[in-house]
């Protein structure tokens, strides 16, 4: 009697083992791969290098009049000349080479992100004060510390009126640029993330659209922040002070918004443009990969025996 016969099933090993065999790319499938995705490749690095350069020149921002160095000194947001200042009145004392100095003031104070700086015209950058997180730049009282007893100066009502928003516009100012500075190194050696698949441009696009506001923000504030002061004081004809803005410090400022900007356009592209690998593994771009990693896998779902039939007739055996 012919006992039914059963398939006999693969090994679990077995079939993993022809699986990474399918799996393994070749050196071939390797070149193709780097061939489909050079566009990407090349755009990523090209972003890369864009916020290298804003990490460059937001870092000069920050260290921007932190010292009376001859690069870092010339380095400011704004410049207030006191040199000729006319003062409201005047103790008995006798000039010495300049208004400011008979008052005992500087001719000149610079501010910078983290502190100001003082000096005179001949001497330059005299003394710099210690740089402070939040710090902002409060006029009346460095000018009423310096002054001498009995001199004072007629500072304009615009500046007393608008010293509670120059401290609150400081304070965001300082803490954009510095979450902006922070946020673009991180974004160098993230960007080349989007290379392996188009969904990791999503969150890389988004971290590089907050990156172009913060540092957007800080720059409109702090030249906004100039442009105020310049015409606050330079419009008070009896007061003769002087306001040069910082054109270096404004043209870095917008030089970082301006790479930032370009590697956000970039990240935005990649959510629909350029092969990336996981393209070309599942085979949406190019012809897929001759090994075969792109086959569908092997059904490796439990299978029914199957039993066979006898073929042959049974034999009758006589009584």
């Amino acid at each position: 009697m012919a006992l039914p016969g059963f398939r006999k099933r693969r090994s679990a090993n077995a079939a993993a083992a022809d699986g990474s065999k399918e799996g393994a790319l070749t050196d071939a499938d390797v070149a193709q791969m780097k061939n489909l995705t050079k566009t990407r490749r090349n755009v990523a690095l090209v972003s890369s290098f864009c916020y290298l350069l804003a990490f460059i020149f937001l870092v000069l921002v920050e260290i921007g009049n932190t010292k009376g160095t001859k690069v870092l000194g010339d380095i400011y947001f704004f410049k207030l000349n006191m040199a000729n200042i006319i003062p409201q009145s005047v103790p008995n004392l006798t000039l010495v080479n300049s208004i400011a100095r008979t008052l005992g003031l500087h001719d000149f104070y610079q501010v910078g992100l983290w502190n100001f700086c003082e000096g005179y015209d001949d001497e330059g950058i005299t003394y710099c004060s210690t740089p402070q997180t939040l710090w902002w730049f409060n006029p009346v009282e460095i000018l009423k510390n310096e002054l001498f007893a009995g001199a004072s100066i007629p500072l304009p009502a615009q500046v007393n009126e608008i010293l509670s928003l120059l401290r609150i516009a400081s304070n965001i100012m300082f803490g954009f640029f510095l979450a902006s500075t922070v946020l673009d190194f991180i974004m160098i050696f993230v960007a080349p993330i989007v290379l392996y698949s188009r969904w990791w441009s999503m969150p890389v696009g988004i971290l590089s659209f907050i990156a172009f506001i913060l540092s957007t923000v800080a720059a409109a504030i702090g030249t906004a922040m100039s442009l105020v002061f310049k015409y606050a004081l330079t419009s008070q004809s009896d007061l003769n002070i002087q306001v040069e803005v910082g054109n270096k410090m404004v043209a870095f400022m917008w030089v970082a918004v301006g790479f930032t900007f370009i590697s956000f356009v970039i990240h935005s592209g990649l959510c629909c443009c350029c092969t990336s690998r996981r393209d070309v593994r599942t085979g949406r771009r190019g012809t897929g990969l001759s090994s075969g990693s792109v086959r569908e896998k092997p059904n490796t779902g439990n299978k029914f025996p199957s039993f066979g039939r006898n073929s042959s007739s049974r034999s009758h055996v006589p009584a």
